[in-house]
């Protein structure tokens, strides 16, 4: 008899590492935007997805200030609207990163 565990495959798309939802609250600023509230709906080490009361372009460079992290300089990637995905010029600290997403979980 053959026996083997299955794991199911999980397409990232462009992405180089998965994100994990949470609810936060966070600061963007930059490239001529004034600093303003925005909340962070997922995230990952290498970006993020946000959604602003400011609208942003792709390709704008914007500081992201997070919960324990700080600010983060990141690039606009993709915007709709008041949604954005940005990447982050810098990897987020791995240990950082799953604290923040320990706090912070979708309720």
């Amino acid at each position: 008899m053959f026996a083997a565990e299955f794991q199911p495959f999980q397409d990232q798309g462009r992405r180089r590492s998965a994100r994990a939802p949470v609810a936060l609250e966070a600061k963007v600023g930059g490239d001529g935007l004034e600093r303003t509230l925005c909340k962070v709906i997922d995230v990952s080490i290498h970006g993020a997805r946000i959604q602003t009361y400011s609208a942003l372009k792709r390709g704008a460079m914007i500081w992201l200030t997070l919960p324990l992290i700080g600010a983060v300089a990141a690039d606009v990637m993709w915007a709709d609207d008041f949604n954005a995905g940005c990447q982050f010029r810098a990897p987020l600290d791995l240990a950082a990163f799953e604290t923040l997403t320990e706090r912070h979980p979708v309720s």
